[in-house]
Protein backbone atom coordinates (compact mmCIF):
# COMPACT_ATOMS: atom_id res chain seq x y z
CA UNK A 1 0.00 0.00 0.00
CA UNK A 2 1.38 3.43 -0.88
CA UNK A 3 2.31 5.48 2.20
CA UNK A 4 2.34 9.27 2.42
CA UNK A 5 5.65 11.11 2.43
CA UNK A 6 6.51 13.04 5.63
CA UNK A 7 5.68 16.38 3.97
CA UNK A 8 2.23 15.11 2.99
CA UNK A 9 1.63 13.90 6.55
CA UNK A 10 2.66 17.31 7.92
CA UNK A 11 0.30 19.02 5.45
CA UNK A 12 -2.69 17.14 6.94
CA UNK A 13 -2.48 19.42 9.99
CA UNK A 14 -2.31 16.97 12.87
CA UNK A 15 -1.92 18.40 16.38
CA UNK A 16 1.17 16.21 16.80
CA UNK A 17 3.07 13.68 14.70
CA UNK A 18 5.81 11.50 16.14
CA UNK A 19 8.71 9.85 14.36
CA UNK A 20 8.45 6.95 11.90
CA UNK A 21 4.72 7.42 11.24
CA UNK A 22 3.28 5.54 8.24
CA UNK A 23 -0.07 6.60 6.82
CA UNK A 24 -1.72 5.13 3.75
CA UNK A 25 -2.60 7.58 1.04
CA UNK A 26 -6.11 6.05 1.18
CA UNK A 27 -6.77 6.93 4.85
CA UNK A 28 -9.17 9.77 5.66
CA UNK A 29 -8.97 12.32 8.49
CA UNK A 30 -11.55 14.80 9.78
CA UNK A 31 -10.59 17.20 12.54
CA UNK A 32 -6.89 16.45 12.09
CA UNK A 33 -6.01 19.38 14.37
CA UNK A 34 -7.55 17.30 17.19
CA UNK A 35 -5.48 14.17 16.40
CA UNK A 36 -2.12 13.35 18.04
CA UNK A 37 0.04 10.54 16.66
CA UNK A 38 2.93 9.04 18.64
CA UNK A 39 6.07 7.37 17.31
CA UNK A 40 5.96 4.25 15.11
CA UNK A 41 2.26 4.56 14.24
CA UNK A 42 0.89 2.83 11.14
CA UNK A 43 -2.51 3.64 9.66
CA UNK A 44 -3.55 1.42 6.75
CA UNK A 45 -5.86 1.83 3.73
CA UNK A 46 -9.42 3.09 4.16
CA UNK A 47 -9.12 3.99 7.85
CA UNK A 48 -11.33 6.90 8.89
CA UNK A 49 -10.43 9.04 11.90
CA UNK A 50 -13.03 11.72 12.66
CA UNK A 51 -12.04 13.63 15.79
CA UNK A 52 -14.45 15.80 17.71
CA UNK A 53 -13.76 18.19 20.57
CA UNK A 54 -12.28 15.42 22.75
CA UNK A 55 -9.74 14.51 20.10
CA UNK A 56 -7.97 11.29 19.22
CA UNK A 57 -4.71 10.41 20.97
CA UNK A 58 -2.67 7.55 19.52
CA UNK A 59 0.38 6.40 21.47
CA UNK A 60 3.61 4.73 20.33
CA UNK A 61 3.82 1.47 18.35
CA UNK A 62 0.12 1.49 17.42
CA UNK A 63 -1.35 -0.13 14.30
CA UNK A 64 -4.73 0.56 12.71
CA UNK A 65 -5.45 -2.13 10.11
CA UNK A 66 -7.48 -1.72 6.93
CA UNK A 67 -10.84 0.08 7.34
CA UNK A 68 -10.56 0.78 11.07
CA UNK A 69 -12.83 3.66 12.11
CA UNK A 70 -12.55 6.07 15.05
CA UNK A 71 -15.45 8.54 15.27
CA UNK A 72 -16.99 10.84 17.84
CA UNK A 73 -16.96 14.01 19.87
CA UNK A 74 -15.66 12.32 23.04
CA UNK A 75 -11.95 11.62 23.47
CA UNK A 76 -10.58 8.40 21.99
CA UNK A 77 -7.24 7.18 23.36
CA UNK A 78 -5.20 4.27 22.01
CA UNK A 79 -2.26 3.67 24.34
CA UNK A 80 1.18 2.31 23.45
CA UNK A 81 1.39 -1.08 21.71
CA UNK A 82 -2.36 -1.25 21.07
CA UNK A 83 -3.78 -2.41 17.78
CA UNK A 84 -7.00 -2.53 15.81
CA UNK A 85 -7.66 -5.29 13.30
CA UNK A 86 -9.52 -4.72 10.05
CA UNK A 87 -12.97 -3.11 10.21
CA UNK A 88 -12.84 -2.33 13.93
CA UNK A 89 -15.10 0.62 14.79
CA UNK A 90 -14.66 2.79 17.88
CA UNK A 91 -17.41 5.29 18.67
CA UNK A 92 -17.23 8.03 21.31
CA UNK A 93 -20.65 9.39 20.29
CA UNK A 94 -23.98 7.68 19.70
CA UNK A 95 -27.50 8.75 18.75
CA UNK A 96 -30.41 8.12 21.13
CA UNK A 97 -32.19 5.12 19.64
CA UNK A 98 -35.18 5.26 22.04
CA UNK A 99 -37.36 7.39 19.76
CA UNK A 100 -37.45 10.26 22.27
CA UNK A 101 -35.34 12.41 19.92
CA UNK A 102 -34.58 12.78 16.25
CA UNK A 103 -31.42 11.17 14.93
CA UNK A 104 -28.59 11.77 12.46
CA UNK A 105 -26.37 14.76 11.74
CA UNK A 106 -28.73 16.36 9.22
CA UNK A 107 -31.06 17.37 12.10
CA UNK A 108 -30.25 20.39 14.32
CA UNK A 109 -28.50 19.31 17.52
CA UNK A 110 -31.23 20.59 19.85
CA UNK A 111 -33.63 18.00 18.38
CA UNK A 112 -31.24 15.10 18.96
CA UNK A 113 -30.06 13.25 22.04
CA UNK A 114 -26.54 12.36 20.99
CA UNK A 115 -24.45 10.97 23.85
CA UNK A 116 -20.70 11.65 23.95
CA UNK A 117 -18.41 9.62 26.23
CA UNK A 118 -14.67 9.06 26.16
CA UNK A 119 -13.20 5.73 25.04
CA UNK A 120 -9.87 4.53 26.44
CA UNK A 121 -7.71 1.63 25.30
CA UNK A 122 -4.81 0.78 27.62
CA UNK A 123 -1.38 -0.51 26.72
CA UNK A 124 -1.21 -3.76 24.73
CA UNK A 125 -4.93 -3.82 23.94
CA UNK A 126 -5.74 -5.72 20.76
CA UNK A 127 -9.15 -5.75 19.11
CA UNK A 128 -10.17 -8.43 16.62
CA UNK A 129 -11.62 -7.85 13.16
CA UNK A 130 -15.11 -6.45 12.82
CA UNK A 131 -15.51 -5.59 16.51
CA UNK A 132 -17.36 -2.51 17.74
CA UNK A 133 -16.42 -0.44 20.81
CA UNK A 134 -19.21 1.81 22.11
CA UNK A 135 -18.99 5.21 23.87
CA UNK A 136 -17.81 5.25 27.47
CA UNK A 137 -15.86 1.99 27.28
CA UNK A 138 -12.49 1.49 28.95
CA UNK A 139 -10.32 -1.44 27.94
CA UNK A 140 -7.67 -1.79 30.62
CA UNK A 141 -4.06 -2.76 29.88
CA UNK A 142 -3.58 -6.06 28.10
CA UNK A 143 -7.20 -6.68 27.11
CA UNK A 144 -7.76 -8.78 23.99
CA UNK A 145 -11.13 -8.63 22.21
CA UNK A 146 -12.12 -11.45 19.86
CA UNK A 147 -13.32 -10.83 16.30
CA UNK A 148 -16.91 -9.65 15.73
CA UNK A 149 -17.44 -8.65 19.36
CA UNK A 150 -19.58 -5.80 20.68
CA UNK A 151 -17.96 -4.09 23.68
CA UNK A 152 -20.40 -1.98 25.68
CA UNK A 153 -18.75 -1.93 29.13
CA UNK A 154 -15.38 -1.81 30.90
CA UNK A 155 -13.03 -4.74 30.31
CA UNK A 156 -10.54 -5.45 33.09
CA UNK A 157 -6.80 -5.91 32.66
CA UNK A 158 -5.38 -8.91 30.83
CA UNK A 159 -8.71 -10.50 30.09
CA UNK A 160 -9.72 -12.04 26.79
CA UNK A 161 -13.23 -10.94 25.84
CA UNK A 162 -15.54 -12.11 23.06
CA UNK A 163 -19.19 -12.12 22.05
CA UNK A 164 -22.20 -9.84 21.70
CA UNK A 165 -22.09 -8.32 24.21
CA UNK A 166 -18.47 -9.15 24.93
CA UNK A 167 -17.77 -11.09 28.12
CA UNK A 168 -14.53 -12.26 29.74
CA UNK A 169 -13.76 -15.80 28.58
CA UNK A 170 -10.26 -16.29 30.03
CA UNK A 171 -7.01 -14.69 31.14
CA UNK A 172 -4.38 -13.30 28.78
CA UNK A 173 -0.70 -14.00 29.36
CA UNK A 174 1.40 -11.16 30.75
CA UNK A 175 4.54 -12.46 28.99
CA UNK A 176 4.22 -9.60 26.54
CA UNK A 177 5.29 -7.20 29.31
CA UNK A 178 8.69 -8.95 29.47
CA UNK A 179 8.95 -8.81 25.69
CA UNK A 180 8.09 -5.09 25.75
CA UNK A 181 10.95 -4.39 28.17
CA UNK A 182 13.39 -6.42 26.06
CA UNK A 183 12.23 -4.69 22.86
CA UNK A 184 12.52 -1.18 24.33
CA UNK A 185 15.92 -1.99 25.81
CA UNK A 186 17.20 -3.19 22.42
CA UNK A 187 15.80 -0.07 20.72
CA UNK A 188 17.55 2.17 23.24
CA UNK A 189 20.84 0.33 22.74
CA UNK A 190 20.52 0.68 18.95
CA UNK A 191 19.86 4.42 19.25
CA UNK A 192 23.01 4.95 21.33
CA UNK A 193 25.21 2.62 19.27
Amino acid sequence: MPMLEPAAIAALGFAQVGQHVQISDHATFHGASQICLGDHVRIDDFCVLAAGAGGILIGNYVHLAVAATLIGRGAITLSDFSGLSSRVAIYSSSDDYSGATLTNPTVPEHYTGVMHKDVFLGRHVIIGAGSVILPGVTLEDGVAVGALSLVNRRCTAFGIYAGNPARRIRERSRDLLILEQRFLSERTQQEYA
